[in-house]
């Protein structure tokens, strides 16, 4: 197990609220090496001394069951230096003194500082085997910035030890889709074109832009998450069984669902996408501002794209996927919808008004699984049969000790496991799809609808949107 981890981006809002957290979490359940070593890293010009005063109540605030104790215990092995990114010799002295150790380097820090940043690595000689490199997402902006990051570094350090993160894969939750799709021969026996009629993908934020608008302005919602967390969702959902759960094996599977998703012509892009941004609304009664973008920025803050997967078991079904800032709630959910009995029997309802059979995987924030099905219900006179919808719930139980994302990340990538990571190649193929997605917008000159805060997207959402969220109201207005 790796004992030496350099953390780029260490006075972020990602390293504070979350890596930092999980690695007091690790180290208090005695999951990291005794002489386990944290070097902090960022511009900021302060001292360990200064830096541990900044980090220690972000602990207590992420962290109120935690221990002073552990607190302490973590601090002792965290020391700070503040580099310049752009340096690629600020960056290798600040690493050269401890590339002796098993050195793992996590750069959560914008996408555009990863050449620089691995270049002083790898002359600091903190790329050599055995040493590891995690990347946050996403891999760049495009296929060619991503083809850029990966070539480059490429050059410094070998594929094996590079772990691309998505932290939707940390999520138990979604390691569970892996479970209930292969494990069980009921589900199995019907996923496919055959049974199933449609797929919703839905990743719902109520929090908005606020403190990303840089990076925001430049990404939107198609890049910022359908590009990485709801393709990934998408892959878990429609890969073939791999032969085995080696990491490799599921990789392989994940890769050809991409490279199956057919592009989005321009001429359908009105028809099957549709974007958004959000404006002033209100939360939960709260007052929400809109989005205002820096001046030529025309990000979307609402992104829904129908997507196909031209392969034998999914040809013809739709996979709508959805994600969106501002909305009611905050949600994830796969709503997959099955096509209706072939003979229909019963006198009510009528099989048009029939509710479909659908089994829905809740993921957050609360985790567990609804299945619709058709129940009898006798009727007021003899002969009559009616049915009504029978709601099916299986809830995770409470209280499990589950790790949080990151906790499972940082293990396996300490470990070696690349299971949970994504590959070069997929990297690529995602890319692609999403400039397809990206040049049929630009080429159909596809406007931004506004929405305003607290609705679920703009008015021609509705037909992207699950089954169990209202739809948008077309005369909203704020």
């Amino acid at each position: 197990m790796h004992d030496t981890l350099f953390l780029f981006g260490a006075t972020g809002d990602l390293a504070q609220r979350y890596l930092f957290p999980s690695l007091l979490r690790l180290l208090g359940d005695g999951l990291l090496p005794e002489d386990f070593r944290i070097r902090a890293l960022a511009l900021s010009g302060h001292d360990t001394e200064a830096f541990h005063d900044i980090l220690r109540p972000r602990l207590q605030q992420a962290m109120p069951m935690a221990s002073q104790e552990d607190i302490a215990s973590l601090l002792r092995r965290i020391d700070y230096r503040s580099v310049d990114l752009r340096d690629v010799d600020s960056v290798a002295a600040a690493v050269s003194d401890l590339v002796d150790r098993r050195c793992v380097s996590y750069l959560a820090i914008p996408p555009g500082l990863y050449i620089s940043t691995c270049e002083g690595l790898a002359k600091g000689g903190a790329l050599a085997a055995p040493a590891r490199l995690m990347l946050e997402k996403p891999i760049g902006s495009d296929s060619e910035s991503a083809e850029e990051i990966i070539t480059t570094i490429g050059q410094w350090i070998d594929e094996d030890r590079v772990f691309r993160l998505d932290h939707y894969l940390g999520k138990a939750a979604v390691q569970n889709l892996i479970a209930l799709r292969f494990g069980n021969t009921l589900l199995e026996a019907v996923w496919n074109r055959n049974y199933i009629e449609s797929v919703h993908i839905l990743v719902a934020e109520s929090e908005g832009v606020d403190g990303r608008d840089a990076y925001y302005a430049r990404s939107g919602a198609l890049r910022d998450m359908v590009q990485s967390h709801i393709l990934q969702l998408l892959c878990m959902v429609a890969m073939e069984p791999p032969a085995s759960l080696e990491a490799d094996r599921i990789r392989d599977e994940k890769v050809k669902v991409l490279r199956a998703l057919r592009p989005l012509d321009a001429k359908h892009a009105a028809r099957d996408s549709v974007r958004g941004r959000y404006t002033a609304g209100s939360i939960n009664g709260q007052p929400a501002q809109a989005y205002q973008p820096p001046e030529g920025s025309d990000v979307e803050t609402f992104a829904g794209v129908t997507a196909h997967i031209d392969n034998w078991r999914w040809s013809g079904v739709p996979f709508h996927l959805v994600t969106g800032k501002r909305l009611p709630e905050r949600t994830t959910r796969v709503v997959v919808t099955l096509k209706p009995v072939t003979h229909w029997l019963f006198e009510r309802p009528q099989r048009a008004q029939a509710a479909p059979n659908r089994l829905v995987f809740q993921l957050q924030p609360q985790e567990n699984i609804e299945l619709g099905l058709m129940s009898s219900l006798a009727g007021p006179e003899w002969g009559a049969l009616e049915l009504q919808p029978l709601e099916l719930e299986l809830s995770v139980p409470t209280g499990l000790h589950r790790r949080i994302a990151y906790e499972r990340l940082f293990l396996d990538a300490f470990n070696g496991n690349h299971t949970l990571f994504v590959r070069d190649d997929e990297v690529r193929a995602a890319w692609a799809w999403i400039d397809s997605v990206a040049d049929a917008w630009k080429a159909a000159d596809l406007a931004l609808e506004p929405y305003p805060a607290g609705q679920w997207g703009p008015a021609n959402a509705v037909d992207f949107l699950p089954q169990g969220v209202d739809a948008p109201d077309s005369g909203a207005s704020e």
